[in-house]
């Protein structure tokens, strides 16, 4: 996508069917007197009559809306002044994270739909990062960026500047629908069966521009996934919606259609559950919003442990949950067994990284590895120039956190891969490290129990050193239990904890093994607790080594794991590694 800001007869077709599926709901999105009521209010009234004490954020949403406080943040910015108590919470829905006491500053995210942006974009957030931050990005599992190191005195200026690039940090954080994903190879894509790109985009936008979409029980995530041959990692979403094609004999006319998914989040033990419906590429973003105007009215706004979709779901089933989205909603979608539909294309599981050819003749994409998602400045403006340069103006972020850069001549692949070279980063990664996933880790978040960054960057240089993998393996190591690296799906899921020795408090890690999304759907099942650092390594050695001896022929590491009980792969962790 360019960024040309003409609307695509496609991309009208999804925003006319979105405005038809809502207005008989509610009179026209926004307009006046025939707009949506205060919700939110009348979702904690309800509570509130039944005697139920409201959460302190939704007694301060209830306050006054957090969309609303651009003078208190100005005022802050004046006084060069951190917020206190429940204003860190609000400044977050300016995707404002006051990140003290793992760093005395502010963390800024961003919203980047189907996470592309333009070079140009990219160039002016080095600029910003340099300037007003530590000089580095993080690439998040949300296809997003996040700057870091920001001081309270530079906040509006940083504001502004996203903006004036022609970006928005509006409600990347806190109960808010988060940056939307869809399909990274979205239109460039041999297998793929629909694009995302528009479908994305047209999300993103409707969210900006209705404010009752704000201030939700809890965050909330949406992706799109268009069939290719690359993971958007849909399923763990609190909305997935994952293309399918339909021959003759469904109850629907042939063609690419849409499945609803509903209520994933791994973190909490559960992917998302299949809706039984089938939507038109035009109608999802209507549904998308429905399903969300159900969780505001009804979700749990008294314990933000249960103020997730997964839970409303469980309570009520999706039969009951997909009834009240369909009050939303002036069609009702048709239900159709998902075996009516023909099974998805193969993935390719490290496909985000190297040189892969397009759908289009003689063009390629090349996938970067980012140490740990991590970019700095340099080369950020290094891979904008690179993009301009060698492709089409455009940078794609992954949920896997690395970038790609699109539409690239294969003749001039070579000096593309040299420039790549030259800015200290590489088209190639090892098994190992070509999905090696980390969050933030404890230099950078409060909840973090561990320095995931450095611990990743560490682990995969020892196990590269020792055991010569010929298969894509994924590793994700994440720093407390809100799972922002989704351990439970990895081939190797690390959370990180803290472990007693002695009388101090060390770092270690709770090792799940076994997880996968997509067409390796499935929840590690944890091997190991309180596993101090020191000795994870050894361990992960023994089970891999473990995994090289034992395997069937070419199998993967997720089937070899599939087919071991718990206890094997435990005693395949506990083992001595064998040289």
């Amino acid at each position: 996508m360019t960024s040309d800001t003409i609307l695509t007869d496609e991309q009208k077709q999804y925003l006319e069917g979105f405005l038809s599926a809502v207005a008989a709901r509610h009179g026209g999105p926004g307009n006046g007197a025939g707009s949506a009521p205060d919700v939110h209010r009348m979702a904690q009234d309800r509570f509130i009559a039944a005697g139920k004490k409201l959460t302190a954020e939704e007694e301060a949403k209830r306050k006054n809306h957090p969309l609303d406080m651009w003078d208190e943040i100005s005022a802050n910015v004046a006084a060069a002044r951190a917020p206190k108590g429940i204003d860190i919470f609000r400044h977050k829905f300016f995707g404002l994270f006051y990140v003290a006491p793992a760093q005395d500053s502010f963390m800024c995210r961003l919203r980047i739909p189907n996470g592309i942006v333009t070079a140009h974009q990219f160039a002016s957030l080095a600029d910003l990062a340099e300037r007003l931050g530590g000089g580095y990005v993080d690439v998040t599992t949300r296809a997003n960026l996040q700057i870091r190191e920001i001081q309270p005195s530079s906040v509006i200026e940083l504001l502004m500047g996203i903006q004036e690039a022609g970006l928005t940090t509006r409600g990347a954080g806190a109960d808010n629908i988060r940056n939307i994903t869809g399909s990274p190879t979205a239109g460039i894509d041999a297998q793929e069966l629909i694009d995302t790109r528009p479908l994305a985009r047209a999300l993103h936008y409707t969210i900006l521009n209705h404010r009752e979409l704000y201030g939700l029980p809890r965050k909330f995530n949406i992706a799109f996934d268009g069939g290719g041959r690359l993971s958007v990692l849909e399923d763990t979403n609190d909305i997935g919606f994952a293309a399918v094609r339909v021959t003759d004999g469904a109850a629907v006319a042939p063609g690419v259609y849409f499945r609803m998914y509903l209520g994933g989040i791994t973190g909490q033990g559960g992917f998302a559950r299949d809706a039984g419906v089938l939507l038109k590429p035009e109608e999802c973003v209507g549904a998308a919003v429905a399903a969300v105007r159900v969780f505001i009215a009804y979700g749990d706004r008294i314990d933000r442990k249960r103020a997730r979709l997964k839970y409303l779901i469980d309570d009520w089933g999706i039969e009951r949950f997909m009834a009240e989205v369909e009050e939303e909603l002036s069609f009702k979608p048709p239900r159709v067994p998902l075996d009516r539909c023909l099974p998805r294309g193969p993935l390719l599981k490290h496909g985000h990284i190297g040189v892969n050819k397009q759908k289009q003749k003689g063009m390629s994409y090349i996938g970067v590895a980012l140490p740990v998602g991590r970019l700095s400045a340099a080369q950020m403006r290094g891979l904008a120039a690179i993009a301009e340069q060698f492709g089409s103006g455009t940078i794609r972020l992954t949920v896997w956190q690395n970038v790609i850069l699109s539409d690239i001549s294969d003749v001039k692949l070579p000096g593309a891969r040299k420039a790549i070279e030259e800015i200290d980063l590489s088209a190639e990664a090892s098994p190992i490290r070509g999905a090696l996933v980390a969050c933030t880790g404890n230099t950078g978040c409060k909840f973090a129990a561990t320095d995931t960054k450095a611990q990743a960057l560490y682990l995969a240089q020892y196990l590269e050193s020792r055991v010569k993998l010929d298969a894509p393996l994924n590793i994700h190591l994440t720093g407390c239990p809100n799972s922002c690296a989704q351990h439970y799906v990895g081939d190797i899921g690390l959370l990180g904890v803290k472990v007693a020795q002695g009388d101090e408090m060390i770092e270690g890690y709770t090792v799940v093994v076994g997880g996968g999304a997509g067409t390796e759907r499935s929840l590690a099942r944890e091997v190991a607790r309180d596993v101090p650092f020191a000795d994870l390594a050894d361990r992960l050695e023994a089970l891999l080594r473990a995994y090289l001896a034992q395997r069937r022929g070419t199998e993967s590491f997720h089937d070899f794991a599939s087919r071991h009980s718990v206890d094997d792969l435990k005693t395949m962790f506990a083992a001595e590694p064998v040289l």
